[in-house]
């Protein structure tokens, strides 16, 4: 892959000069254009050691208006990081619309250099890049651009850059390890970025092997790549939900298909009848709540987080659930999120970054009061976004889920439902309630009205996104108490499934 690299080639200073001014212009022009229709790009700037990626990202910086360029290097994680899930960091640097981010190394750094120190194994490294494409797939989906850059050379020629940065402590290639040769090291290291590239090289996101031998030709051709690729997503259609693969025309790759509505469906197995006794519900809430503080306080000294989601109808419970949860948590150790229209700055992100935002910390708990379904529900229904978003959505949410339970993180979810009528209820009962009228807004009486198709829009969610590490818990509302306890059990059987895991390790 890297023959086209090993050539030579080269720019004297005058060509260099004469083409640069117009790049420049046609650059500026680009962006300002891309800013206008509020398209994200990003630049991944990678590359074998020594090839001036530094330089090249300066050199952008300096071509390009740097009020709408953001830089990143992701060297050593902090503390902060290391707690969460591997993907939180990028999540957090990801350029609203109309940015750019250049990424030095981006998310192909860390995989990279494990592989090449043995850390993983091939499984390990090929999930790492099924990730990635996922990832990838999720950006440009959403109308970001991607443009990913390697830059190589030969190997006569890094060693004589290696050597004149021998005394620099800049060089990432000095931090990984010696191996018995520098020859036998350029071979593993170009071999992993190799297999590294192939598995990533797709469809809207592919990558550009840039000889670095010649300063003046690197940065020159960067630009024109830079170019080309914002030039072409302004005459795309925004939002155009492009292929990244090759798969043939008329499939819908990954996406499961459509769930038939049905006229029955899954909320109809959930028995609304169910009640508990206040008595018996006094008794099992405080032994629920004393266990789950125990619990909590165990998974903090195991650095265990959890994540809990709360979706239901409106009246449902929800709030009285968390309130239970929250309760026997020490406040030290939880945060709620409640869920509300997105602000302008989550806007100018893709939708799940808001998301991403509030993981919490290894050993802490996350309780979303509303969460990212609102994808596949409130702007399905409403119309919110387009039937492209919200089908692309499932995907993006079970690869999300998968993150987040693959790093050790507890993802339970928990749909409360009741009848028409129990809402019917407790709607009128706010509304002659006054310390309860704050409740009910315009909007739930809209939403009622479009019960039916809430309920089969729940009801393909329910069936596309509940996975064995991530499921949905259908939980009986009508009896308020006893959808309370239904919470509670739940929560402190996957606690306690998760501590007995953990000891076994």
């Amino acid at each position: 892959m890297f023959a086209t690299a090993k050539i030579g080639r080269s720019l004297n200073k005058e060509a260099y000069k004469a083409e640069v001014e117009e790049l420049r212009t046609e650059l500026l022009e680009a962006q300002i254009a891309l800013q206008e229709r509020g398209i994200p790009v990003y630049v991944i700037i990678a590359g074998i050691e020594a090839a001036g990626k530094g330089e090249v990202v300066n050199r952008l910086d300096e071509w390009l208006d740097a009020r709408g360029v953001n830089v990143y290097a992701f060297w050593d994680e902090t503390d902060e990081e290391r707690s969460r899930p591997r993907a939180w960091r990028f999540w957090r640097a990801m350029p609203g619309r109309g940015q750019i981010g250049i990424f030095f190394g981006g998310w192909y750094q860390k995989p990279i250099e494990e592989y090449f120190r043995g850390d993983w194994d091939e499984a390990d490294i090929d999930q790492c890049m099924r990730g990635i494409r996922e990832l990838e797939r999720m950006l440009i989906g959403d109308g970001a651009v991607i443009v990913k850059c390697w830059y190589h050379f030969d190997e006569d020629v890094q060693r004589r850059r290696l050597k004149s940065l021998a005394r620099s402590d800049r060089s990432r290639w000095k931090m990984l390890p010696k191996k018995s040769k520098f020859s036998e090291q350029y071979k593993r290291f170009e071999m992993v970025a190799d297999r590294v590239l192939r598995a990533t090289d797709i469809g809207r996101a592919p990558w550009h092997i840039v000889e670095a031998t010649d300063h003046r030709y690197r940065d020159l051709t960067t630009g024109r790549i830079l170019l080309r690729e914002m030039q072409d997503a302004l005459v795309q259609q925004p939002h155009d939900d492009r292929r990244l693969d090759d798969s043939p025309s008329g499939s819908n790759g990954d996406m499961l298909p459509r769930a038939p509505e049905a006229r029955i469906t899954l909320l109809d197995r959930v028995d609304l009848t169910q009640t508990i006794e206040r008595d018996d519900y006094r008794k099992r809430l405080k032994a629920l709540q004393n266990e789950l503080n125990e619990l909590a306080w165990r998974a903090y000294a195991k650095n265990i987080s959890t994540v809990l989601v709360f979706e239901g109808v409106d009246a449902a419970g929800k709030g009285g659930a968390i309130r239970r949860v929250t309760q026997a948590v020490d406040s030290r150790l939880r945060e709620v999120i409640p869920i509300a229209a997105p602000t302008d700055e989550e806007k100018a992100h893709h939708y799940l970054w808001r998301f991403w935002r509030h993981i919490p910390r290894a050993g802490r708990m996350t309780v979303f009061d509303r969460s990212w379904y609102g994808r596949v529900l409130v702007e399905r229904v409403e119309g919110f976004t387009s039937h492209a978003n919200w089908s692309r959505a499932y995907l993006e949410i079970n690869d999300f889920e998968e993150q987040l339970t693959r790093s050790g993180v507890i993802v339970q979810k928990f749909w409360l439902q009741i009848s028409k009528d129990e809402q019917l209820a407790r709607f009128k009962a706010r509304e002659d309630t006054p310390y309860k009228r704050y409740k009910i807004t315009d909007e739930d009486w809209r939403n009622r009205e479009k019960w039916d198709d809430y309920r089969g829009a729940v009801n393909e969610m329910l069936a596309r996104t509940s996975a064995l590490n991530a499921p949905w818990n259908l939980i009986a509302g009508n009896d308020k108490r006893f959808a309370r306890i239904q919470v509670l059990e739940v929560v402190t059987d996957a606690m306690r499934r998760a501590l007995k895991e953990n000891d076994k390790e």
